[in-house]
C-alpha cells in the first residue's frame, strides 16, 4: 500500500512511543507500507527533525532518511491545482496524486481539500487494520 506522510505525523510517530502516529512508522519500517517522497518532502523531514527542540542527534535523524530513500518509492511530483490552507503542504498532496498513493495521512485534514484518500492516522489505523 502507497501512502504519503505529512511530516506532523512522521515526527509525532518518532517523538511519542504511544501514539497511532508511531503505529504507521512502524508499519513503515516494517514495510508493511511504502512511503512515497520527492526531494521537498526529504527536505522539510529532515529540516524539522534537526531543530533543537526535538533534541535528535545526526545519528537518529541520518538512518531514519536513508531508509525512507531506500525502502520508499521516489515521486516526480507534478503540480496540481488545488487550494490549499497552508501552500508549503502541496508537495504532499503532489506526491500523493503523481505517485498514485492510496492514503495521504496528516494530523491536519483542514489544511488540504476535502478528500477520501486524505485521512488523519486514526482514520488510516482503523483502514488498515
Amino acid at each position: 500500500m502507497k501512502i504519503v506522510l505529512d511530516t506532523n505525523v512522521l515526527i509525532s510517530g518518532v517523538i511519542n512511543p504511544d501514539g497511532k502516529p508511531v503505529k504507521i512508522v512502524n508499519l513503515l519500517l516494517n514495510e508493511k507500507v511504502k512511503l512515497l517522497y520527492d526531494n521537498r518532502i526529504i527536505r522539510e523531514y529532515s529540516e524539522v527533525l534537526c531543530r533543537k527542540k526535538f533534541s535528535f542527534t545526526p545519528n537518529m535523524i541520518v538512518p531514519l532518511i536513508d531508509f525512507i530513500k531506500m525502502e520508499g518509492e521516489f515521486v516526480a511530483a507534478n503540480p496540481v491545482n488545488a487550494e490549499m490552507e497552508d501552500e508549503s503542504d502541496k508537495k504532499f498532496l503532489e506526491a500523493a496524486m503523481s505517485g498514485k498513493a492510496e492514503y495521504l495521512i496528516t494530523g491536519n485534514k483542514k489544511h488540504f481539500p476535502k478528500s477520501k484518500f486524505i485521512v488523519t492516522p486514526a482514520e488510516f489505523l482503523e483502514i488498515f487494520v
